[in-house]
């Protein structure tokens, strides 16, 4: 399940709290007064004896021995009482009409798995959901709901807050208490036993009251869940994550370098990364990041203008920008006379700009003022010092009257952030009516100025569309799959060296040339002919038992004649046959060394994480690799442009970059590389990990020295389906199709992908008269823009289906149908669109039954649209398919249209 029922939770029209009381007189008794307290407006029923809440009850609130003797069943019910008992009121409260359920706990609190089961056996014939147990509750006060246990109440506001510990919960609403911080909704998880972060993603994204989620989390046990809820909800307001956890983690048990490197929070790391989601460190950032992103819009850039009481100030807010990865914004001419007047004496350079001590509160608004009205600058940043000359009260006013509602201009709609460094408690009365992000020091207004340039640059880069890849990628993915199946049937671990050839070739991953002897005298023959070609050759040991051969000394390297191979190959197995006796020795290789004045080594690496499966690494290579730590990790799978920013967060990249006289690697070929082994993890989920370590690359292309890959029969994770390990659904290539029209024409039908952005406006743009954009989108539509056209292509494929029908020969696109489901997964929303010149040969009734199919393989139960009454083909087509018709019962000029959705075919 996912946001089903959720109403009751959060807007609930009546609640009952059900016992026998467990928490003990004092938690029941804060229970009872903060529901009363709140100004819910519905009824509320305290279930058990009278002796449970020891005295009168507060106003509103009425008893009754049992649930059966309410005059109506409670929407929400607070159970209080013991493990045991909740199966069984669960069961009856759901079969009277019930349709959420809290298991309260005043702290920590874990039923035992018998327990837990049964109240969701009891649960969920009737749809109830669950929160906890070991819940604090939650409070909504929008809807004047108050059922926790929390410190204090919450104000309202447009902040959501989701969290696994009750003591964060506890702290949040500590910290917005003191800085008047409001709440859209707050939720204690507890145990996750029904209702998780992944539902409540879902359910605050499509919150109108909600500008910004923050989530606190340890674990995930549905990555595919909650990847898919995160992404959705990052598209459309920020969500940050604190995660906890770290210092619990064992040591990563993986064996080659790929599995050692990605340690779990690393891969977490990357996986909210992915999603678009701001990650923060610790508890205080958390509140640094809530204090920015519900009062400010995110910005896209990272130049900061920056004022301040005092050169000190000034130059630390400045040194803290520069190592959170911001920039000085290069101030326009004007600007930089307008403050030059305002600068203290004798300083040159206007940013930071320097006020002084004695500088009156109209200067430091005038002064930001200026920076604001900057093209060049995307925010400001005002610093104020406490001083016995000037009431830093007033600054903090004169500075909010810059963003007072009403006031229009740059002023108003460029962020600007206040530090006051006057120690608690800061004058911020005035900042706060302005929803100016006021904090207590200049480093924590550039963190929180960082925070929302991060969460800028995520979402535009979950819009960007890839370049595509070139045509004559075509993997041979069964001759790979006969490989590693072929080592699994001989149960082994480690593919040999010529496999691991074969399978990277399959994939058309560059390879130096490799040569296998089976003795010291085949290796000098080998030898032989090598070097007609080579300079110098290099010798490895192979062995299944030894993946690491430099780490038991099993590469020799610099080798000019046979008789110095073939020594070295004697010296060789004789020294790994005594280090190592127990050790399959199967050869040794020998391959040409590569020199290239300007060639660097990389590592190209496959991982497999626990929660997230399949990890791609990529970084500085060489045995040094682990030591060196410049590695970063991304999931796949990944398209051109991830690869590109995979790339980008290594030290070694400013390297690749080029310098001096050493000219520009080949990024593209590495970035293909990397699109490569993430194809491999998608299609071959029995390859674990794999190093590709070290891979040279120069301006001219990559070219892998070594690789070593590890094998295993595939583990089924939570939430995918078969064999799959992916977190993120890849494209679902089984669903391509070649279909005939009636014309007799063919036409090949496949998933939309974000490189289809291009072709996808060309046909917009030349393909489809204005008149049947208008009855597609219900207005005209003048303007395709890349926003417009990446909300069409980026597609969720957990949530979101469509596929595009092209000519076989020219690739142009001849229509679209697409699916939206719900988050529920049981009702799908469908959109058709075809050429204006193609109508009546076929093709929308080709895609509409593809569509169906779709949905029914899917899951879906039912499909949904909305159509103009006077689109009448639309309408014809879709009463020939099955679908009901009826009016809108919001607007008399559309037509809803309905069709159930049963066991792959067209129900009824």
């Amino acid at each position: 399940m996912t946001i089903r029922n959720l109403e009751s939770l959060f807007r609930p029209a009546s609640l009952a709290i059900a016992g026998p009381n467990r928490l003990g007189e004092a938690p029941l008794r804060l229970l009872l007064e903060r529901v009363s307290q709140s100004g819910f407006r519905g009824r509320v029923s305290l279930i058990g004896p009278p002796a449970d809440h020891g005295g009168d009850l507060p106003e509103g609130i009425s008893q009754a021995a049992a649930l059966g003797d309410l005059p109506t069943p409670p929407d929400l019910l607070l159970l209080t009482g013991p493990p045991q008992d909740a199966a069984g009121i669960i069961e009856q409260a759901g079969a009277a009409g019930t349709r959420a359920a809290i298991a309260l706990s005043a702290g920590y609190d874990r039923w035992d798995p018998e327990h837990v089961q049964a109240a969701l056996n009891a649960a969920r014939p009737n749809l109830l959901r669950l929160l906890g147990p070991g819940s604090l509750g939650i409070a909504a006060p929008g809807s004047k709901l108050a059922a926790h246990l929390g410190t204090c109440e919450a104000k309202p506001g447009d902040l959501a807050f989701i969290a696994r510990s009750g003591t964060v919960v506890n702290a949040t609403l500590s910290w917005a208490q003191a800085n008047g911080t409001g709440f859209s909704g707050i939720v204690s998880l507890g145990q996750r036993t029904d209702i998780d972060a992944s539902d409540l993603l879902d359910w605050f994204a499509l919150d109108y009251k909600t500008r910004a989620i923050l989530v606190h989390l340890e674990t995930i046990a549905n990555p595919r869940k909650f990847l898919s809820a995160a992404r959705a909800a990052a598209r459309s307001k920020p969500v940050v994550v604190l995660r906890s956890g770290l210092s619990r983690e064992r040591n990563h048990d993986g064996v080659t370098h790929a599995g050692r490197i990605a340690r779990p929070d690393a891969v977490f790391d990357a996986a909210l990364a992915r999603a678009g989601v701001l990650r923060v460190d610790d508890i205080d950032e958390m509140f640094e990041a809530a204090e920015t992103v519900s009062r400010i819009k995110p910005i896209s850039g990272r130049r900061l203008g920056i004022v301040a009481t005092g050169g000190s100030l000034a130059t630390l807010a400045g040194d803290q920008l520069k190592r959170q990865g911001g920039r000085l914004a290069v101030l326009g001419e004007d600007t930089a006379r307008e403050l030059a007047p305002l600068q203290r004496p004798g300083l040159a350079g206007t940013n930071p700009l320097t006020l002084d001590e004695l500088a009156p509160p109209e200067r430091y608004a005038k002064a930001a003022a200026a920076m604001l009205a900057d093209r060049a600058v995307d925010a400001v940043l005002a610093v104020v010092a406490p001083s016995p000359f000037v009431d830093i009260a007033e600054t903090a006013n004169a500075l909010a009257s810059l963003q007072a509602p009403g006031r229009a201009g740059h002023a108003r709609r460029k962020p600007l952030l206040v530090a006051l460094t006057a120690g608690a408690p800061l004058p911020r009365a005035a900042l706060d009516a302005a929803r100016i992000p006021c904090h207590a020091s200049a480093s924590e207004a550039v963190r929180a100025f960082t925070h929302l340039a991060r969460y800028a640059e995520a979402r535009e880069m979950l819009m960007a569309a890839p370049p595509s890849l070139p045509a004559d990628f075509s993997p041979d993915v069964e001759t790979a799959r006969k490989v590693v199946l072929a080592a699994l049937e001989r149960g082994e671990s480690w593919l040999l060296q010529h496999e691991v050839r074969e399978v990277l070739s399959a994939y058309g991953i560059t390879q130096v040339e490799s040569r296998m002897a089976a003795s010291p005298e085949d290796a000098a023959d080998m030898a032989r002919e090598m070097l007609a070609d080579a300079d110098r050759l290099a010798m490895k040991i192979i062995s299944p038992d030894l993946p690491f051969k430099s780490d038991v000394g099993g590469v020799v390297l610099d080798l000019s004649d046979p008789q110095e191979v073939e020594q070295a190959a004697r010296t060789l197995l004789t020294r790994i046959g005594e280090s190592h006796p127990q050790a399959r020795i199967s050869g040794i290789v020998l391959q040409p060394m590569v020199r290239h004045a300007h060639a660097s080594e990389i590592f190209i690496g496959l991982a497999d994480d626990t929660t997230f499966g399949p990890v791609i690494a990529f970084g500085h290579g060489g045995t040094g690799v682990e030591v060196m730590g410049d590695v970063a990790l991304a999931l796949p799978p990944l398209d051109l442009n991830l690869a590109q920013e995979l790339i980008s967060r290594t030290r070694v990249s400013k390297l690749l970059e080029g310098f001096r006289n050493r000219p520009r690697a080949d990024l593209h070929a590495i970035a293909l590389t990397l699109v490569k082994v993430s194809q491999i993890a998608v299609d071959i989920p029995e390859i674990r990990e794999m190093d590709i370590n070290p891979m040279a690359v120069d301006a001219h292309g990559v070219i892998a020295l070594d690789a070593r890959v590890a094998i295993a029969k595939p583990a089924i994770h939570p939430g995918r389906k078969g064999t799959s390990r992916l977190a993120i659904l890849p494209y679902p290539q089984e669903w391509e199709r070649l279909l005939t029209l009636k014309d007799g024409r063919s036409v090949r039908v496949g998933p939309v992908r974000p490189e289809d952005e291009a072709r996808y406006r060309r046909f917009f743009e030349e393909k489809v008269s204005p008149e049947d954009l208008r009855l597609r989108f219900f207005a005209p539509v003048k303007e395709f823009s890349h926003a417009f056209m990446a909300r069409l292509v980026q597609l969720d494929y957990a949530r979101a289906m469509a596929f595009a029908a092209s000519d076989p020969d020219t690739g142009e696109i001849l229509g679209v149908v697409r699916l939206h489901a719900d988050p529920d997964h049981q009702t799908g929303e469908y959109a058709i669109i075809v050429q204006s010149g193609l109508k009546g040969v076929g093709l929308g009734w080709a895609l509409m039954q593809l569509i169906i199919d779709y949905a029914a393989a899917d899951g879906i139960a039912t499909i949904k649209g909305e159509v103009l009454k006077e689109n009448t083909t639309m309408l014809a087509m879709c009463q020939a398919l099955g679908f009901s018709v009826r009016p809108s019962s919001d607007d008399e000029a559309i037509a809803e249209v309905t069709l159930p959705v049963g066991d792959g075919k067209i129900a009824g």
